[in-house]
């Protein structure tokens, strides 16, 4: 017996089912909740959303061909968004407003140059909202400044661990108290 997993029923004949994307193993009673999925032959199963791999089926001919989790040791490494987007510095608020009082402009003034809103470089400078990647644009050119966080800095203090690098807890953090 199968339980069916949209109303929990015990189930010997699940029927398969397509509702709102998801394909489900339902009973007979939940199968009006969706459309019925054909069941298709065993070799590949490619669908409109396969979170197997990213980009085309044929991508990778070679290796194992089964579906293999993200977390499992693939020789090809999936492609995430954050991997392109530059990280925005931390003092971007302090570096925002001291270039613009160095630039002798009021936030107003700014905000004119940008063609953005005023109330939006106040909270740009309070720290209150992060600046879109637009607006970091504009922000940059405009006041000739670098907000994104170059990362160098941070990595160059981080030292610790030993030949086979691993690390400890005792390597990360960083005692208040001393």
């Amino acid at each position: 017996m199968v339980q069916c997993e949209m109303c929990g029923s015990e189930t010997s004949s699940p029927n398969r089912v397509k509702v709102e994307g998801a394909e489900l193993d339902v009973c007979d009673e939940c199968t009006d909740f969706g459309t019925e999925v054909k069941q298709q032959s065993s070799s590949s199963a490619s669908t409109k959303y396969s979170t197997s791999s990213s980009g085309s089926s044929s991508s990778s001919s070679s290796g194992s061909s089964s579906s293999s989790s993200s977390s499992g040791g693939s020789s090809q490494r999936r492609r995430d968004m954050f991997d392109e987007m530059d990280e925005l510095a931390q003092d971007y608020d302090e570096t925002v407003r001291s270039a613009r009082e160095s630039a002798g402009m009021s936030q107003e003034d700014l905000a004119r140059k940008l063609n953005e809103k005023a109330s939006l470089i106040r909270k740009i400078e309070r720290g209150d909202t992060l600046p879109s990647d637009d607006v970091q644009r504009k922000l940059e050119s405009a006041l000739d400044v670098d907000l994104s966080a170059g990362g160098t800095a941070d990595e160059s203090e981080w030292s610790g661990g030993d030949s086979t690098g691993e690390y400890t807890l005792g390597d990360v953090v960083e005692r208040k108290d001393s």
